[in-house]
């Protein structure tokens, strides 16, 4: 396992994401290397309320100074880093994944996805503060793209692809992230990724985690900052 304070950089043309190793879903970006960092730095403690009990094996007080995180790796970004999300998982999340980092993984993942849905429910039916230029999906529509993200996730860890029912956004949103846990722990125990009809090379699990963390609390941020003035 990484240090607590381990992070990687994932460096394209337009942006640059600076994430914690060991701890998926605290990732932010910056226009530069240093700005990742100090966004990072910044949101410690953020990270650390949305995880609550989960965090209890991290350090009470994130460093606020950039300079305390030890960048491990860094890897070239590509056009989704660009548009804004990670796209290209670091070298530590091929590493194998024993069961019992596969529970804290899930732990953190579960966290992840509550902060979230709490964040959702409480700003149901509150119009969302719109961007610059009008833009922004209210509450709603970013419950529905959180799920289809996840769906996709699934995927590319090796499940069979199915069809969400978006009539039942919340049935949906468990049975995925049910599946997610359970394929989780099942690529730990080092059971083979089902047959599907992805060609791509299969996303390991650790990245999985990290991606789908990062999304839920990236979208439970938006929600937050949207609705303050």
């Amino acid at each position: 396992m990484a240090a607590r304070f381990d992070v990687y950089l994932e460096v394209a043309a337009k942006r640059v994401f600076a994430g914690a190793l060991a701890w998926p879903g605290w990732s932010r970006s910056g226009r530069d290397e240093g700005s990742a960092l100090e966004a990072l730095a910044a949101y410690g403690p953020r990270y650390r309320r949305a995880l609550g009990r989960t965090a209890a094996a991290a350090t009470s007080r994130p460093p606020a100074d950039p300079r305390a995180y030890r960048v491990a790796d860094r890897v070239q970004g590509n056009a989704t880093t660009d548009f804004g999300a990670p796209g290209v998982a670091p070298a530590f999340d091929d590493r194998p994944l024993p069961p019992a980092e596969a529970k804290r993984l899930a732990a953190i993942l579960r966290a992840c996805w509550k902060a979230f849905d709490r964040t959702a429910e409480g700003a149901a039916g509150v119009p969302l503060r719109k961007g610059p230029r009008g833009g922004g999906r209210e509450v709603e529509g970013i419950v529905r793209h959180v799920l289809e993200a996840d769906a996709g996730y699934l995927y590319a860890m090796g499940s069979h692809f199915r069809k969400l029912d978006v009539s039942d956004v919340t049935a949906e949103m468990t049975a995925v992230r049910r599946a997610l846990v359970d394929l989780l722990a099942s690529r730990a125990r080092g059971e083979e990724a089902p047959r599907t009809p992805r060609r791509a090379k299969l996303w390991t699990p650790r990245y999985v985690v990290r991606r789908s963390a990062w999304h839920a609390l990236d979208h439970a941020w938006e929600i937050e900052d949207r609705m303050e003035g």
